[in-house]
């Protein structure tokens, strides 16, 4: 006899709420039909559900995020960096207190104290006919940042030679719930037979309908809730074997709407709007920005960030400022929504010939020009670096084209030999960017603020 299998899955939502009303539409539809017939399904969520870009998230510190959950009925979800390091160590330690369904996480341990009640490492789902799934969740491990926030990321694959054997031999079927990334779940696939399908995240990648890699299924829907996914494991009771994997990707443009679920999120905006509408300081004047110029708003806000850290130099894009703040009270919202992006301030060293290509790359018409999406960035583009403590002189080539032709720090050459301590946002820490940046030895952040808390300190006390 076979029985049919079914998770439903949402991953790097990112708070895009505008498509959480399709999916729930969606996903009660779905439940209806294995309703009647008789078949077991799970809804699922991989992480990244919070961003503290959206004003709801950022207003109620992700707990709307987690009753948007309860209220749809998810029975399991594992946490993304956005939720780990986003998050301040409180506002992650009882994020989930009140969660109605499983959070898994088998790779996060607070440095701390003991460990939130609502963790859990792995659990077992039984459907009705009692087919067993082992279920683990890991997160991706940036214990760069976990550890100055007060938590900690043990080894994925550690983690998983302790639990996978376990694991297997107490349930029927394995499954992976992965905020990992698609290089981490391939590499997983090939080394542990054991795992049979992994739900995947992070790295925002799409498989339509499902990716097998060494006999294990993989699967992820995307980002910003554009795709919803879906597995469909069938289980011969009489073999004790899985006869076939199913995974898809379904754009939700047409879906229907959950009017339920448009409700609460309209009572969730109103309530993030009474704590974000709240005046921080008074402008006397318009303050002008401009992605590919240098403004009075962008100069001061590099110069808070190089006094903030306590560095040599600093340099920020100015396309972190997406609307100019008008004349009259600037409300924490009116910041929030200017520079949305979950970003941090943070210092590395760098040689000065590490420096001086870093300006000459940043300069560039290609990179000021970037549609960068992701790494913390909300914004459009990259736009021009500003930069504080040092002078950079620009000619301009037969071409048009801006080409850096000196950079001094106090009216002396940069020394090509010589550490100087930049300090940046962590964005360009990550990635490949800026190799020289996200290559330093030596990084420090500083958590929990972001950018835009420099930003209101920039306000208050400088205009």
């Amino acid at each position: 006899m076979e029985e049919k299998l079914f998770f439903y899955y949402t991953n790097d939502l990112h708070s895009h709420f505008e498509n959480w009303p399709a999916i729930i539409g969606h996903f009660e539809a779905e439940k209806a039909i294995r309703k009647k017939n008789g078949q077991s399904y799970w809804l699922v969520d991989i992480g990244d559900h919070v961003d503290l870009s959206h004003p709801i998230s950022e207003a109620l510190k992700g707990k709307a995020n987690v009753e948007l959950l309860n209220r749809s009925g998810f029975n399991v979800a594992t946490i993304g960096n956005n939720e780990g390091i986003t998050l301040d160590y409180d506002q992650l330690y009882h994020l989930y207190d009140h969660a109605e369904f499983q959070l898994l996480c088998a790779n996060l341990e607070s440095m701390k104290e003991p460990d939130p009640l609502w963790l859990q490492h792995t659990t077992q789902l039984i459907s009705d006919k009692g087919t067993k799934i082992g279920v683990i969740g890991l997160t991706a491990p940036f214990n760069a940042i976990y550890n100055l926030v007060g938590w900690n990321i043990s080894p994925p694959l550690e983690v998983l030679d302790r639990y996978i054997p376990k694991l297997a031999a107490e349930n029927d079927i394995v499954v992976l719930l992965s905020h990992l990334g698609i290089h981490d779940d391939e590499e997983i696939a090939k080394r542990y037979n054991d795992i049979d399908v992994i739900i995947g995240g992070h790295t925002h990648h799409l498989f339509r309908d499902g990716e097998e890699v060494s006999g294990t299924l993989l699967t992820a829907a995307g980002k910003h809730g554009k795709y919803i996914g879906e597995v469909i494991l069938t289980w011969d009771q009489n073999r004790k074997e899985l006869t076939k994997k199913e995974a898809y990707a379904t754009s939700v443009e047409n879906f229907p709407s959950h009017p339920g679920t448009e409700e609460l999120l309209a009572n969730f905006n109103q309530q993030a709007n009474e704590v974000l509408d709240k005046p921080v300081t008074h402008l006397n004047t318009n303050l002008e920005f401009g992605w590919f110029k240098e403004t009075p708003i962008m100069t001061k806000f590099v110069d808070t960030l190089r006094e903030w850290t306590d560095a040599d130099c600093a340099m920020l894009n100015a396309g972190v400022l997406l609307d100019r703040f008008d004349k009259g009270n600037v409300t924490y919202g009116d910041i929030h929504r200017i520079c949305p992006h979950p970003m941090n301030p943070c210092v590395v060293k760098l040689t000065g010939s590490e420096l001086i290509e870093v300006v000459r790359v940043a300069l560039s018409k290609q990179f000021m020009e970037l549609k960068l999406k992701g790494f913390g960035f909300r914004g459009e583009v990259i736009g021009r670096m500003v930069f504080s403590g040092m002078e950079v002189k620009t000619t301009k080539g037969p071409d048009g084209h801006e080409r850096v032709s000196e950079v001094t720090m106090d009216g002396k050459q940069i020394e090509p030999d010589k550490e100087y301590y930049v300090a940046t946002v962590d964005t360009f820490t990550l990635g490949r960017l800026l190799p020289e940046v996200a290559r330093s030895e030596y990084k420090k952040f500083y958590m929990p603020e972001f950018i835009r808390d420099l930003l209101t300190h920039t306000l208050k006390y400088k205009f």
